[in-house]
């Protein structure tokens, strides 16, 4: 799997710093497996076959959901690591649409599905109340979405030995949210179904208000 590590655009980061998904750290693979079942888990909830991955980043969870049969397409605001996305797809023999698009500028008519995820998007946007309107256009019936728990996500980073001269945050994480402001902001916009806290994240599944 191609990461993008330290890319970075227009001053933005995109994509994966590292590679947590083929870590041979046994905590991070620890960590990994409890956010890959809760996020399968409550993709299977909803019972739809299609789903539009905004923030998709490399493209990992857009093609592992399209080898499992489900219509899935991915879109990010970095060119670089869509290509990297492209690049991913092409290596394991998968036809996927990727595609290059700002969060803010998603429109029902081209970017709706029945269920949109977007995890580890929010903490690196300067407005995410305007990204959660504009996903809220194009959710026609499910939104997954997840942020990294504050403080606890910086803890850890000091506990692995990663960014002390950052406090512990992340390159590129602007926004930081606890578990309980998380639900608050996401209940603003939304009808919260069901939520999820596999350490050190909030997922929440949601629905449209009616």
């Amino acid at each position: 799997m191609r990461i993008a590590r330290n890319l970075s655009e227009n001053g933005v980061v995109a994509g994966n710093t590292y590679d947590k998904y083929g870590s041979r750290n046994p905590f991070v693979r620890y960590l990994m497996r409890g956010f890959e079942t809760s996020l399968q888990s409550l993709v299977k909830r909803t019972g739809v076959r299609e789903i539009h991955e905004v923030g998709c980043g490399e493209g990992y969870w857009t093609l592992q959901w399209l080898e499992e049969g489900y219509q899935a397409r991915g879109s990010d605001f970095s060119t670089g690591v869509i290509r990297l996305a492209r690049m991913n797809a092409a290596d394991r023999g998968i036809d996927a649409d990727f595609k290059v698009a700002s969060i803010y500028g998603l429109v029902p008519e081209r970017d709706s599905a029945e269920l949109i995820v977007c995890c580890e998007v929010l903490e690196h946007l300067e407005d995410p109340e305007q990204a959660l309107r504009a996903l809220r256009e194009i959710a026609s019936r499910f939104l997954i979405i997840s942020v990294p728990q504050e403080p606890l996500w910086r803890i850890l980073n000091f506990a692995r030995g990663h960014y002390w001269r950052q406090l512990g945050n992340t390159p590129g994480h602007l926004q930081h949210w606890s578990q309980n402001a998380f639900i608050d902001l996401i209940g603003k916009y939304f009808r919260i179904v069901d939520r999820r806290t596999p350490l050190p994240w909030t997922m929440i599944l949601a629905k449209c208000k009616v």
